[in-house]
């Protein structure tokens, strides 16, 4: 196993310990199954993306694990990724405070079903990955990059961004809670905040993006926006 792979490998291990202790330190708990549940529905499409990535598109792979505030060039996408951070922090705490309070009531059913949103939403990420390997955790346009205008990029302009929010939907109703979904709000602000600024880069930095953005009009949602 080379170096790559051992970093992100590493990574995973500490996002789930991460995320563990988000998650069951505030809910004062380990007898939370629903928390059990959703770790289990949340890493397995992680680390199969991993393995995937490993194996056919190691470029990306380390495109993807270079991310964070720090690696971000321009001040204001640090100042973006910084609150993305707090936000997703925000999105594993609330849920968690609801579990250990009582404060909302929310059925079996509609716990499975944000399971289902987690797993679409990666499904979708994983469909971008597949379609484009330029796909970086931070904007930059990369040597040789190109227009990609196939796959979901025929109906969005930002797949990976819609795939994330569906996600993070998802998260707050596996978890039980219906108060989680206010995080999910300031996280939408937070990511179109951020794809505006990277359409804006792409224009003046990728050669043809102009002309992709005036053959794909919608940024996240197909008829919508």
């Amino acid at each position: 196993m080379n170096a790559l792979n051992i970093r992100a490998l590493a990574g995973l291990l500490q996002l789930f310990v991460i995320m563990a202790v988000l998650i069951f330190v505030p809910a004062g708990t380990l007898d939370y199954p629903q928390a059990w549940i959703f770790l289990a529905v949340f890493f397995a499409p992680v680390l199969a993306i991993t393995i995937y990535l490993m194996k056919n598109d190691p470029k990306l792979l380390e495109r993807r694990i270079s991310a964070g505030p720090s690696a971000e060039k321009e001040r204001g996408q640090r100042i973006i990724q910084f609150l993305a951070m707090i936000d997703f922090v925000a999105v594993m705490l609330v849920p968690a405070f609801d579990h250990r309070f009582g404060w909302s009531a929310v059925p079996p059913y509609v716990s499975a079903a944000g399971n289902i949103l987690v797993v679409l939403g990666f499904l979708i990420v994983f469909l971008t990955f597949k379609e484009n390997t330029f796909t970086s955790a931070i904007i930059e346009v990369d040597a040789g990059q190109k227009i990609i205008s196939t796959g979901p990029y025929a109906h969005v302009r930002h797949p990976m961004y819609i795939g994330a929010l569906i996600m993070l939907v998802g998260v707050p109703l596996a978890l039980g809670s219906w108060w989680g979904l206010l995080t999910v709000v300031a996280m939408t602000l937070v990511i179109v905040w951020r794809l505006l600024g990277e359409e804006k880069f792409l224009a003046k930095n990728l050669a043809g993006y102009c002309e992709y953005q005036d053959m794909v009009r919608y940024r996240l949602l197909p008829f919508v926006w």
